[in-house]
Parts: C-alpha cells; structure tokens; sequence
C-alpha cells in the first residue's frame, strides 16, 4: 500500500458505518469495517420502519412527552415504556433529556437540514453502485386523529418549513384519496411529498458490496475487545471469525457502533451519553392477492399510536414503532408487538395478519437526539453515532459531514498500511 494512503478502521457495519466507510473512501481512504456479526447490518439496520422521513424530524425533548412517559409507564402495551427497574445510565440520561428541552427548536430545524441533505447522497450512491432496495418514492402521509396532536403538527411544519422542507396539510376527504386503503376517522393529515422508504438492510448490505469492490475491507464476524489511540495510530484488539486474536493499527477510527458506541468512547477518553431505546417491528408478508390489494403503499405515520409503515415491494408490509427504556435488553417481547399486528388489523382489515415476522433494535439515542458527529479528544479518534430513530434518515449527511473532519485533521500526517499481528486463539 502507498505511504500516503490511510486507513481508517470502522467500527460498527450498521447504515451509519457503511456509509461512514463509503464516504472516506471517497475522499481517498482505505476504510476496513469491523462488525460482530457475520453479516452487515444485522442489528438496528436490519429492520426498522423503513422511513426516510425529514418529516419526522422532530426531536423528542418535550414537556408533553415527559408527561405521557409517567402517564403510560404502568401499560405495558403503552407507545412510550420505562422499566421501573433503576439504573444510573437511565436516570442520568433522562435528568440530560429534561436539560435539553429549551433546545427543542433548535433541534428540530437542523434534524430536518440533515436529513434533506442526506437524502440526494444515499440516492447518488444506490444509482452509482446499482443498489436496488425496494424504494417507494409515494411520500409520507402523517395521521391524525386527535385535534391536540393535529394541532401540534401544525407547529411542527412551521419548523419544518424554516429548514426547508415543504409538507402540506390535507383533510379527512384527500387522506382517503392518497390511501384508500387506509380505515379511520381522521381529522386529517400531513402529506410530505419529497420524502419516500425502502429497504434498510437491503440498502447497507449493497453498499457494503460496493465497499469491499471498491478496495475497503469488511472484517466481519470480528469482535473488537479494546481500542487505543495515541500520536503513533489506533491500535484495535479483536477477536476474528476464526477465534484468533488480532491486533491491528490504523491512522484513525470512527465510532459508527450504535449503542455500544458508549464504552468505545469510553475506552477513548471520551464522553457519549448514548443510552439503548428498544424499538419493535413487524415484517407483514401479503402472501395472497387479497392481502397485496389490502395493504398500503403510501407510506403512513400514526402520531398518536407512535406506529410507522413502508411498503417493501409487492410481498411485505413493514410496521413498526414503540419506544422502550429496558437497557441492553434485546428480547422481543409479546406484549410489545400485540399492539402492531391490531393496528394492522384495526386500519387494514384486508390484510392477513397470519404470518408476520416480529424484530426488536436498539436505538442509540443521545439526550438531546442528535448524533454525536466529529472528532474526539484524542489524535485519530471521530464519531459518527447516536442517531436514534433518525439513523436511515440521517446517516448520509453526518457520514459525509465525518468524512470531512477526518480528511481535515488527518491530512497533514503521514499514512501507514493495516497492520495485523495474530497473538494466538481466543479463549474463553
């Protein structure tokens, strides 16, 4: 490898990471993506709502939302769940979202900026690299039954509108002429016409294709078990696929692991106050005629239910929402995902709901909601995590934003080729 040439290790082969590693190698590069999992986009990439919604830019740091948290926090079938278990990284998280509630507006503009520029890059790459993933360009319609949070949204879009996104409000006759599927008495809608969904893991796994041809290289099915940054490069720790130990130096690192993203930081003299909100969803498959005509292909947001839809081709009906403080849990509860499949059943009663796939992600979500972008404490050391649920819609413009602060901080340092020294085989 040319001197001049750096490489830059990963961490993390979720949208956020791929991307990330897409975009420096854009900028002359050599990225190599670290994962646990023997395949990308296994964990919160693998099937979210599928919304890529400047629309639903809206950050959560609200007084009413505080509210019905403690409102809900005893139905276990509630949009919003706390455990009663305690624990410091919950509380304090939750003492920083209260802090960040004056922010509010602030947020909501700059979510929206980021995720109209995000959308022209992931459009660019997927034509570039041929990336076919079940995209539905029909716009997201937000619905609205309750006069309160229809009247909300209304300030909402002003928000909107000042980053520079156009939604229009649409009554009860017009919703049901965009999705005449659709079954409710609504009082009306929002209608954003420039946004659309599509397939989040079909997406990253094209795109970690195009990494790999394009001279990146994915080590995937490796487990990173420490990180070290200093003047001389980034040294990684990890465990491969074969069960050998490996260590590994690089010029520079990105964080792009969703929630373990915190201890990384950690490990590296730095502070992200990531916490896990458990989001669930289900994979609806229409396996009949009656059930394709039945289904939606407008892609909807229940405010009120907190529920999200995207059509993902002819066969599947993508359905998510929910959002639960349990920590690292990762368990797929029923009581979660009952709520979904009524939902279905009660505004599409056409749809047979006899085969239905059930998934649980963990969000990375900050307190203030907005993605820690940029470099660390220490030479060599970048982020680019704490998406929550925006990491689809958001994930191209912060990666191109973590792009440029690397090539910035490292271009006056001299590249070094990956290096790799087998210790021996893991045990334990």
């Amino acid at each position: 490898m040319h001197p001049n040439i750096k490489t830059v290790a990963v961490l993390g082969a979720g949208v956020t990471g791929v991307t990330t590693a897409y975009a420096l190698q854009n900028r002359g590069f050599v990225p190599v993506i670290f994962d646990r999992h023997r395949y990308a986009a296994m964990e919160t990439s693998y099937a979210n709502g599928g919304q890529l919604s400047a629309s639903n830019a809206e950050v959560w740091n609200r007084w009413s939302t505080v509210l019905k948290g403690l409102k809900w926090m005893m139905r276990k079938d509630a949009p919003l769940s706390v455990s009663l278990r305690p624990s410091w990284r919950k509380l304090s998280w939750m003492a920083e979202f209260i802090s960040n509630i004056p922010n509010y507006r602030g947020n909501v503009v700059t979510s929206a900026k980021l995720a109209i520029a995000a959308r022209r890059h992931l459009l660019e790459w997927a034509e570039r690299e041929a990336i076919e993933f079940d995209r539905v360009n029909r716009g997201i319609l937000h619905i609205y039954e309750n006069q309160r949070e229809f009247a909300h949204a209304r300030c909402v879009t002003a928000l909107l509108a000042e980053a520079g996104l156009a939604r229009r409000e649409v009554g009860a006759e017009e919703l049901n002429v965009i999705e005449p599927a659709l079954t409710g008495a609504f009082l009306g809608g929002y209608l954003t016409e420039s946004d659309f969904t599509g397939d989040i893991h079909r997406y990253t796994t094209g795109l970690a294709d195009a990494v790999a041809r394009r001279g990146g290289r994915l080590a995937l099915g490796t487990e990173v078990r420490d990180v070290r940054a200093s003047r001389s490069g980034v040294t990684l720790q990890a465990v491969n696929a074969r069960g050998e130990q490996e260590e590994s130096v690089f010029d520079a690192v990105v964080v792009c692991a969703g929630v373990a993203s915190r201890g990384f930081a950690a490990r590296l003299g730095d502070r992200v106050p990531i916490y896990p909100v458990k989001g669930y969803s289900i994979t609806v498959e229409l396996t009949d005629e009656a059930s394709r005509a039945a289904a939606p292909w407008v892609s909807l947001l229940d405010d009120e239910a907190k529920i999200v839809t995207s059509r993902l081709g002819p066969d599947r009906f993508r359905v998510a929402g929910t959002a639960e403080f349990s920590d690292e849990n990762r368990d797929i509860r029923a009581d979660r995902i009952r709520p979904l499949v009524d939902w279905v059943a009660r505004r599409f009663p056409g749809v047979s709901t006899e085969r239905v796939i059930p998934w649980a992600g963990l969000r990375p979500m900050t307190p203030s909601m907005m993605p820690r972008v940029g470099a660390g404490r220490r030479p060599g050391v970048f982020y680019n995590t704490g998406h929550g649920h925006l990491g689809w819609t958001l994930c191209a413009a912060t990666a191109e934003l973590v792009a440029d602060s690397v090539a910035v901080k490292m271009a006056p340092q001299t590249g070094r080729a990956h290096r790799v020294l087998k210790l021996s085989a893991a045990t334990g």
